[in-house]
């Protein structure tokens, strides 16, 4: 049987953590038959050649920048049918000033909420949010997330703003606290499937520390979200 491809691209903000996050998911994918290549930068997208041969990018690239060249490169790469796939910041808050990448991924971080200013002690602790990762209709039949049940968290919670084109397998929802501007709750994807030519996104929002990835859901999400956007036959 043909080995699949991954592409392992992994940087940006140090505080997610890029090399021991990706580490925990090299062994997974060696056990499903993957070849990896890891790259600590995003040159390897202009390489049409090696773009073409990999069947999966996993990508952990929190806020840094993206050259036209390079964004140009991985989207069409999606499009002839390489997947995309990460989680947290490494894909939903990457290259913020490129508005060709956020098209491709279909939403992007725009804030955490914290806690009521009173509690805050000034570490990264003051976003941590008890909160509930919802699975929709869709997510419980889908292949990424069927048979996952709903499950809590006390993490960074992702406020996201997206598009239609996403296909929402689960959400989390902020309360509208005293303190806070908004006047009602909002809903936003956690999790979220898009098809981009012949090419597969997920992105899973939480995954901002070690014990957030390991949590058995976050883990079964992310893992099952990397099949699933390989490229097909």
């Amino acid at each position: 049987m043909t080995r699949k491809k991954a592409l392992v691209v992994r940087g940006g903000w140090e505080g997610h953590q890029p090399v021991k996050a990706t580490e925990l998911f090299l062994p997974f994918l060696e056990g499903n038959g993957y070849d990896i290549r890891i790259e600590e930068s995003t040159d390897v997208y202009a390489d049409t050649a090696e773009m073409s041969a990999t069947d999966l990018v996993v990508q952990c690239v929190t806020m840094s920048e993206i050259t036209g060249e390079q964004a140009a490169g991985l989207s069409a790469a999606v499009a002839a049918g390489t997947g995309l796939t990460g989680w947290h910041g490494g894909i939903a808050d990457s290259f913020r000033a490129c508005a060709d990448y956020l098209h491709l991924v279909g939403g992007q971080f725009a804030t955490h909420p914290g806690k009521e200013p009173c509690e805050r002690q000034g570490g990264e602790e003051d976003n941590f949010l008890p909160h509930t990762v919802t699975f929709t209709d869709l997510g419980r039949e889908h292949p990424v997330t069927a048979g996952v049940e709903d499950f809590e968290l006390l993490t960074e919670q992702y406020w996201v703003l997206h598009d239609d084109l996403i296909d929402v397998l689960a959400t989390t929802t902020h309360p509208a606290r005293p303190w806070q501007p908004w006047h009602r709750p909002v809903t936003s994807p956690a999790v979220w499937a898009r098809q981009w030519g012949a090419g597969r996104v997920v992105v899973t929002t939480p995954g901002h520390s070690l014990d957030v990835l390991e949590h058995p859901a976050v883990r079964t999400v992310i893992e099952r979200g990397m099949l699933w956007a390989t490229r097909t036959a």
